[in-house]
């Protein structure tokens, strides 16, 4: 493909339907109208994940995304697994290192006892003691699902091992005997503390009227107040932080599991080139390290990288899956990758197939309204604003060849990089 055919830049897709309010309390509200679809997500952001665990208490942020549906005053746990079904809706959860939402989606002829529930949940659950020790089970057996598989588990332990000393490291699931140690107590002061206006965002996507949410969300959320003497301040991450290391296991598995990575303070001026850097680098087929190590050699079925950007640091993961026989030639061909030219040097044409690449994703990411609903959060917690999808169209399409080879250097070679391989104990 030469210079002058190269794909045309995909320049808008927005309407500008996002609108943003604040409540007496300090409750912000984003609502995102998209006037085609027949329905809602409605969810709540909070500034609270794995990383605000008190440190005898790992888990504990997650825990709770699970205990609040186990009753509220006016609702029990059957009361609330039937509310939001009976009307053709469902409810969910999830927990991050640094966030936990609670969202669902319903027709617009619902939203009103749909919101009803939702605040229900975030500000009167009222954990009930047996409903709480069973809960504990699931988590249990939620922990016990992730020790059986090795993708997901290498992943913790490599946090664990990488972060030894700062909470980012913690597995956002806990253990099982800090699981087993909550108490009621610790499941209301962390609420107090955590599920405040103030570190609380409400999002509306689908088919809303901001009007409409901000009168709504008065109604159900304005009352909800922050208790005093409130001081908790989140740990900061610093580059001393991260302990580098190499570390081989035998483990009962049938292949072997690589992970490399390395993590560096937030540089919010390569956020878009580490973006398109991490699309080159492994994100699809034709990613560097699908086309050398699965396409070209056939040592891996599954192989990627990820980037993930946090509050105060960015961290670069590569994972393969292979034989373990062929365990030593995939670090090798990994680490010329991570030093070649393909990098540090890179050619015009496949900078701009990895820009057009990462252009698709976040456009077809932004038809699913759950994803939008979790970025407009994502926008506001890194950035302290909405981020137009526009103005990261423009982002992504204004990253230069130089952009790349600077990330990369910065990423690659500012701080060591960590091995973690699991191989078969037979």
């Amino acid at each position: 493909m030469t210079k002058d055919n190269l794909p045309s830049p995909i320049t808008s897709f927005s309407e500008g339907s996002v609108h943003q309010g604040v409540l007496g309390n300090g409750l912000n509200i984003v609502t995102d109208a998209v006037p085609y679809l027949h329905s809602i997500t409605l969810g709540i952001q909070i500034e609270a994940g794995s990383r605000d665990d008190p440190e005898e208490s790992a888990g504990l942020a997650h825990f709770i995304e699970h205990a609040i549906f186990k009753g509220t005053r006016r609702r029990s746990y059957i009361d609330i697994a039937r509310n939001i079904e009976k009307q053709g809706g469902y409810l969910d959860a999830y927990t991050t290192k640094e966030h936990t939402c609670i969202y669902l989606r319903c027709l617009p002829e619902h939203l009103e006892p749909s919101f009803d529930l939702l605040s229900d949940l975030v500000c009167d659950p009222i954990f009930p003691p047996e409903e709480i020790e069973k809960e504990k089970e699931v988590v249990i057996e939620e922990i016990s699902s992730v020790n059986d598989t090795p993708e997901e588990l290498i992943f913790e332990e490599f946090d664990l091992r990488s972060f030894p000393c700062h909470p980012i490291g913690k597995p956002i699931l806990g253990t099982e005997k800090s699981v087993e140690g909550f108490s009621d107590s610790d499941l209301k002061n962390f609420m107090r503390q955590h599920y405040v206006p103030r570190k609380m965002l409400l999002t509306a996507t689908g088919k809303v009227d901001h009007d409409d949410i901000m009168r709504l969300s008065d109604r159900f959320l304005g009352s909800l107040a922050e208790a005093p003497g409130n001081s908790y301040i989140r740990q900061p991450f610093l580059p001393e932080h991260y302990t580098p290391f190499i570390v081989k296991l035998k483990k009962r598995v049938c292949q072997a599991q690589i992970l490399l990575g390395t993590a560096i303070a937030r540089h919010d001026p390569h956020y878009y080139s580490l973006m398109v850097l991490n699309s080159m680098l492994g994100n699809g087929m034709s990613s560097l390290l699908n086309l050398e190590l699965r396409e070209k050699r056939g040592l891996a079925y599954n192989v990627y990288s990820s980037v993930t950007f946090c509050d105060d640091l960015t961290a670069l993961n590569i994972y393969a899956g292979t034989d373990s026989n062929k365990t030593k030639i995939s670090l090798e061909l990994i680490d010329e990758l991570l030093k070649s030219d393909a990098l540090l040097n890179p050619d015009p044409e496949e900078v701009q197939a990895a820009k057009t690449k990462l252009l698709g994703y976040h456009i077809m990411g932004m038809e699913k309204m759950t994803r939008r609903m979790s970025q407009i959060g994502s926008d506001l917690s890194y950035f302290g604003r909405y981020i137009e999808p526009e103005e990261k169209t423009a982002a992504i399409e204004a990253v230069t060849v130089e952009d790349i080879a600077e990330a990369a250097r910065q990423i690659l070679h500012q701080a060591p990089y960590s091995t973690l391989v699991y191989k078969p104990s037979r």
